[in-house]
């Protein structure tokens, strides 16, 4: 019970972020190089401006459900309602497997969504970090960022050895229990260099290498601990490969592979943003690149293959790329325009995939996933070009401005917070209408209840849940717009930890007026 109809789903979204990355900042780097003519480059953004409210409380909400999903002791715990869980994860190996988030509304671990977070909450860290602290929300993204990162340390004990899942999901889906209750045996999973696992790998060592990144500064030691063990997990992930799909073929149910090359290009593109080793690059631009790179794929008008927002370190001040590497990276100059064209409602090349009231629309299994998504790609992209003061893009013969890519994200931001069809906000806690029926075990659980595993009831209850999943960003609407709030609907219902860490990003870079930073070093 509980499960999502193969979370495979999710995938697609993860592959479509993984593009972004190489791809945006790239995009602007070879413009810079071989764009002949263009209009009038935009001001140089200052420091943080004014708050935009609405954008302030949403994100002072949405960075709440990383503490609802917490696993383990909970130190400071802020969510009345949650407790300490899983505390003996990882004891048959002896391994502390106890910290970690629980991925949606089960109490399984999931690595791959849950490296994907972190990668993705650091990403968003390391861009809008100084709008995030203006509203008080950096120090819990850190620590909600450095839960998972002690996690995902504690699961690599060795060098070709990662532990990937804890928890049986068939026999955690059978059981409708708050995470505090569990006493079912919780064996973990583990690839290995006999049984690979290289997509997992590989996002885990993207997690850890912008991870440490973002702790730089603030945790010296910290930071190179999660260099290291990313370093060693890259080579584990590139050396043994296969998919973990394939040597686990149980986790096609949920988080279902189809291949690997998009992780190894987005933890490459990390480790040269972490270490500045020409090697990552010439990973990216070299056979690799060719391999895994292919511009021309192109699914329901945004992207379907892999890469990162490398090389944007080079443009914004940091280290020299050859001409000879700049010409190596075009291909991923062409998918980013043809993304960010796309997306552009009014452009020639826009996607016809969005509802009548303009949201971005791919899937029926956790819809949002896209729209929240595509809009934290397009204002990223529209803050490197006013970053860089580059001008325009072009899409097919048609100009557009680092303005117009702001406005798409902010209509998509609007979308989900109460400007619909259903006049809803989809994160859970924001406004005055928002889901009371989110898929998730403990919120539908009351606090002082006895469940077992077998509180099916509280599935079954007519009644709002008695906890709010505070921040929460559930699956989403129809294509016709329309939501069922129900408990046993988790296709809309369910929330997730890597919507949440999108939402995060997208509403920081909206909740002041500045753009990113020049450079993540």
């Amino acid at each position: 019970m509980g499960a999502r109809k193969s979370r495979g789903c999710c995938c697609w979204f993860f592959v479509f972020l993984f593009t972004a990355a190489v791809i945006l900042a790239v995009a602007i780097t070879i413009e810079k190089k071989f764009e002949q003519s263009h209009p009038a480059a935009p001001p140089v953004p200052g420091p943080p401006g004014a708050i935009t409210k609405k954008y302030a409380d949403a994100l002072n909400i949405a960075t709440q459900f990383f503490d609802v999903q917490k696993s383990g002791e909970l130190v400071n715990n802020k969510i009345p309602w949650r407790g300490d869980s899983a505390l003996k994860d990882g004891i048959t190996e002896k391994v502390d497997l106890s910290k970690g988030m629980y991925d949606a509304g089960d109490s399984m671990k999931f690595n791959f969504p849950m490296a994907f977070t972190a990668t993705v909450l650091s990403w968003a860290i390391l861009e809008y970090g100084d709008q995030m602290n203006v509203v008080k929300q950096l120090e819990p993204a850190q620590d909600s960022l450095k839960w998972i990162t002690d996690y995902l340390i504690n699961c690599h004990p060795s060098e070709n050895v990662l532990y990937i899942q804890v928890g049986d999901a068939e026999v955690d889906h059978k059981c409708w229990q708050k995470p505090e209750t569990m006493t079912e045996e919780r064996p973990i999973t583990q690839v290995n260099a006999s049984s690979p696992g290289t997509e997992v790998a590989a996002e885990t060592a993207a997690a850890l290498a912008s991870a440490s990144l973002v702790f730089k500064k603030i945790n010296s030691t910290y930071s190179r601990m999660l260099l290291k063990h990313a370093e060693q997990i890259f080579t584990f992930a590139d050396t043994y490969r296969g998919s973990y799909s394939v040597s686990i073929p149980e986790v096609q149910t949920y988080y279902n592979s189809t291949g690997y090359g998009d992780e190894l290009l987005w933890a490459a593109s990390w480790l040269y943003h972490a270490t500045g080793e020409n090697s990552y690059l010439k990973y990216l631009i070299g056979e690799n690149g060719k391999e895994f790179a292919n511009t021309g794929a192109i699914q329901h008008g945004l992207v379907g293959i892999a890469s990162m927002l490398e090389l944007r370190v080079s443009f914004f001040g940091g280290k020299e790329i050859s001409d000879a590497d700049s010409i190596g990276l075009q291909m991923y100059r062409r998918t980013a325009e043809a993304l960010m064209c796309s997306l552009l409602p009014d452009s020639p090349l826009a996607s016809p995939d969005r509802t009548a009231g303009g949201m971005i629309w791919v899937s029926q299994w956790n819809a949002l996933q896209h729209t929240v998504g595509s809009a934290f790609l397009a204002v990223l992209y529209s803050d490197y070009m006013l970053s860089s003061q580059t001008a325009a893009l072009y899409c097919n013969g048609k100009t557009y401005t680092y303005a117009n890519l702001r406005n798409f994200a902010i209509s998509q931001a609007d979308y989900v917070l109460g400007n619909n069809a259903m006049e809803m906000s989809y994160l859970v806690g924001y406004g005055n209408k928002y889901p009371e029926y989110v898929h998730h075990r403990g919120a539908s659980i009351p606090a002082n209840a006895k469940t077992g595993c077998k509180g099916f009831k509280w599935l079954e209850s007519t009644e709002p849940n008695p906890n709010v999943a505070v921040g929460a960003l559930v699956g989403g609407p129809f294509l016709n717009e329309s939501y069922i709030d129900s408990r046993n609907n988790s296709m809309q219902g369910e929330p997730t930890t890597y919507n949440s860490a999108v939402i995060v990003g997208l509403l920081s870079s909206l909740v002041t007026t500045s753009s990113v930073v020049r450079s993540f070093t």
